[in-house]
């Protein structure tokens, strides 16, 4: 970020993993709740159980809580192996890998010699845990492990072809891929991860490919969001603008992101604040949407609009966008010149993230200032 003209702003990166873990808290939770349920009997007093409270904290993003709660059960003699599994997954919503790795192997650890439901779906969590804290490696191994007993688990090929592609092996990932989009041809959040993926990893042409394929063999209903978003990635914008306008109107809030960021992507950043200032009068509040509406007004050099929305999204505590926002409230206070401040709110950063190195050199830099 060293001179305003040249200041890279992070955007948004919302991994499919994320919210497939998100999906699993709720139903773990509704599992948990239905099983307390039951083990009341009629006419009991009924017990307060800390598991249920960490996990109805969990679904809450109550994380700290909800750690709480499973220390009090451990306390009270609860499950052990439900405590764990809690315990793994409040350390994921805080990016406490090592922590959440260490929870869900003594999860795995406590359970019987042949995998069940429960470990299946902790394996799950275990392989998120070990891709996020970079153990790349050991990753791999559990998704190997799932797919040697299930051969069919496409979440497991997605995921895999992932790490393989983070590790430098094309050859090895395509092929996981190619398995996941045959298991679900009509996943289009699948495949627009792939080329994310893909992109990230150099290899942008054979990601568009598959963009390319999913648009050529698309189905008669395919929906104007998913034609709009295909496109916006292949960055033909003019169509994905009058794709993504037809959901809108159509009432499909998910294309108001992509909507306003085609606007961004065609020069015109006051009509993509626009459509970002009416989600949240009509839809409500979004960490997500106030990041964009903060990009638009930076790109337009009002950064006290840009501060403003930050602060209302970071007002929202959506742990997914902290960091994200954390980062771009600096990049504003920088901008506008603010240096003092701006250098402040990097030295918590830094504490926060120590693992971005990029963020690290720029405290060097503002602190000089």
């Amino acid at each position: 970020m060293k001179g305003t003209e040249t200041t890279t702003v992070k955007t948004v990166k919302i991994q499919a993993a994320e919210k497939r873990m998100r999906k699993k808290i709720t139903t773990v939770l509704c599992a948990v709740l239905c099983a307390g349920m039951l083990a009341t009997g009629c006419g009991k007093e009924e017990k307060i159980s800390y598991i249920d409270e960490g996990m109805a904290a969990i679904g809450e993003l109550r994380y700290e809580d909800a750690l709480a709660n499973f220390d009090q059960a451990l306390v009270s003699g609860e499950d052990k192996r439900l405590i764990y599994r809690g315990q793994g997954l409040a350390n994921l919503g805080l990016t406490k890998y090592d922590e959440a790795v260490a929870a869900l192997e003594k999860c795995l650890a406590s359970g019987s010699s042949v995998p069940d439901e429960m470990d299946y779906d902790v394996n799950y969590y275990l392989a998120t845990a070990y891709y996020k804290a970079g153990r790349l490696e050991e990753a791999k191994q559990v998704y190997d492990a799932i797919l040697a007993l299930r051969n069919n688990a496409r979440e497991a090929y997605f995921m895999r072809g992932i790490i393989e592609l983070k590790m430098g092996n094309y050859e090895l990932g395509k092929p996981d891929f190619d398995k996941a989009i045959e298991l679900a041809p009509g996943d289009y959040d699948q495949i627009v991860e792939i080329y994310k993926v893909m992109d990230e990893t150099g290899y942008r042409e054979a990601g568009r490919a598959y963009l390319e394929t999913a648009v050529k063999d698309a189905p008669k209903d395919m929906s104007n969001y998913d034609k709009g978003r295909i496109y916006f990635y292949l960055e033909d914008f003019e169509a994905a603008r009058n794709y993504l306008e037809q959901a809108r109107d159509a009432g499909n809030d998910k294309a108001t992101y992509y909507l306003g960021k085609t606007w961004e992507n065609l020069g015109e950043y006051n009509y993509a604040a626009s459509v970002y200032i009416s989600y949240l009068q009509d839809q409500g509040e979004s960490a997500l949407i106030y990041n964009q509406l903060a990009l638009c007004n930076m790109q337009l050099e009002d950064y006290d609009a840009a501060l403003s929305a930050l602060q209302s999204g970071l007002a929202l505590e959506d742990t997914s966008l902290r960091q994200t926002l954390s980062f771009n409230q600096i990049v504003a206070y920088e901008k506008k010149g603010d240096f003092k401040q701006a250098a402040q709110l990097m030295s918590q950063y830094v504490k926060d993230y120590p693992d971005d190195t990029t963020a690290v050199r720029e405290y060097e830099f503002l602190r000089s200032r």
